[in-house]
């Protein structure tokens, strides 16, 4: 295909198994300027009027890609310590008809990802070397060395120029056969330590998970309390936790890992959500208070909420797929969860940041509107047990609401590794405490039921425990009654 004698010409061939680009050029024919040869997507700039002049004034390009070499060239060929991916085609390029191929300057090439970069991947642009050797026999040997032949990957003489999610530039300072690999990092270890803490501190978070639940299902509650957020937020975290519990148990299943992961990014959004409007609730109650209005009802109207906290996470949940259909599955860890390609993850990290932005903020709004009931509490020794219930629950309900997660940015650390864990996995725990151990109410009726005494409930009920912050907030809410 390649006559020496020619001026400038471009010949391509596009079949089922090859796509192959031809340039041939005469010095002085192609005006100083890079040629351009692609195949399959891919392409080389290649600087021939340069090579022309150290070949008798002509020099060619071939540039092209052969269907199926991957199968052949397998990235088990390359010697690495991390696991690896074929990450693009396999592309050649030669110099044919010519004496002197020796490149003046490095030859670039683009070359396509077959998928989306992964943050965790390293890619790599590798050549493949296939070359003979001989092997000594030792000294006194009078037979010649044995010849071997190396067949590998090699990143000799290629380095990255430039890369995105969508591609990658390759400079090589020679030509041959062509490949991006990905490079994984294998993650570390699973601690056993965490696994079973993490474990651990989920059973019991949702057995407490549980014991809130039947109790705002069943429990005869004051007219004026909302429990609404409260429960739903116990019913998302709940089903969430459970199902952590067990995405590991459907990677070899794709449309059931699929699912799987599918629900789970729609509960932890719906948890946060319901988080979000329980920290609302609250400060628009404690701002009551501390205005001394009237309370009919604490809180949002019921549809309200349910619009919110489950309308939210499910147009996130839609978009997510719409915009990309594989985001859920199996993951490299080998769980059932959002996929680490084209960011997807921010789909997750995006509405869960903002939802911890808001609970911090309505979080010290909520103590800033506290803040004359506490100077005005009664400093004597009587008071002091009162005091001392105020900040826990105070700190539990900085839990319920979710504002620990920010833990998660310090996880290189064990202990906050350790924290995190604990506290993010007992919110049921700190919630069943704070709305219904700690709650006078509720209190009386555990202990109908376990002396099965349903005498007739006495008349003119209060709004205690309303604001579920301290039960000294009662003498603010009966004068606003």
């Amino acid at each position: 295909m390649v006559d020496p004698g020619q001026n400038h010409t471009k010949t391509t061939v596009k079949s089922s198994a090859v796509d192959l680009s031809l340039e041939t050029i005469r010095s002085g024919n192609n005006d100083g300027e890079s040629s351009l040869l692609s195949a399959k997507g891919n392409t080389m700039q290649i600087n021939l009027e340069s090579l022309a002049k150290n070949n008798n004034g002509s020099a060619a390009a071939a540039f092209m890609t052969l269907s199926g070499m991957e199968s052949l060239l397998s990235h088990q060929y390359f010697e690495t310590e991390n696991r690896t991916e074929m990450y693009s085609d396999i592309i050649t390029a030669i110099l044919p008809s010519m004496n002197n191929t020796n490149l003046p300057e490095p030859v670039n090439f683009t070359i396509h990802h077959r998928k989306a970069l992964p943050e965790s991947g390293l890619v790599t642009c590798v050549y493949w070397e296939d070359k003979s050797h001989e092997t000594g026999m030792g000294e006194g040997s009078e037979k010649g060395g044995e010849k071997a032949k190396t067949m590998r990957w090699s990143v000799e003489g290629c380095w990255v120029a430039y890369t995105n999610e969508n591609y990658t530039v390759c400079s090589c300072s020679h030509l041959s056969t062509f490949a991006l690999i990905l490079q994984i990092g294998e993650p570390p270890p699973e601690d056993p330590f965490l696994e079973w803490l993490n474990r651990m501190c989920v059973i019991v978070g949702l057995f407490f998970f549980a014991l809130a639940i039947l109790t705002f299902l069943l429990c005869s509650w004051n007219r004026k309390i909302n429990n609404t957020a409260r429960l739903h937020l116990c019913l998302s975290l709940a089903l969430s936790h459970l199902l952590l519990l067990w995405n590991d148990r459907y990677v070899e299943h794709e449309l059931a890992c699929t699912v799987v992961a599918g629900l789970l990014h729609f509960l932890i959004v719906a948890s946060f959500v319901w988080m979000l409007l329980e920290a609302l609730q609250l400060h628009l109650l404690v701002r009551r208070l501390s205005k001394v209005q009237v309370i009919r009802r604490d809180g949002l109207p019921g549809p309200l909420l349910y619009l919110i906290g489950y309308g939210v996470p499910f147009v996130i949940v839609g978009i997510s797929a719409l915009v990309y259909s594989d985001g859920y599955g199996a993951t490299e860890a080998e769980v059932c969860w959002l996929s680490q390609e084209r960011s997807f993850k921010w789909a997750l990290t995006g509405p869960v940041i903002t939802v911890l932005a808001l609970n911090c903020i309505l979080f010290c709004a909520t103590l800033w509107s506290l803040r004359p009931t506490l100077t005005n509490m009664k400093s004597d020794i009587s008071q002091s047990k009162d005091t001392r219930l105020i900040v826990f629950k105070i700190l539990a309900q900085f839990v319920i609401l979710g504002c620990t997660w920010i833990l998660g940015l310090y996880q290189s650390n064990l202990f906050f590794k350790v924290l995190f864990i604990i506290l993010n996995s007992q919110q049921g725990t700190f919630l069943y405490i704070v709305h219904c151990l700690l709650n006078k109410e509720v209190r009386e009726e555990y202990m109908k039921w376990l002396t099965c005494s349903f005498s007739r409930p006495r008349e003119g009920g209060s709004v205690k425990d309303a604001p579920s912050v301290s039960e000294d907030l009662d003498k603010g809410e009966e004068q606003t009654d």
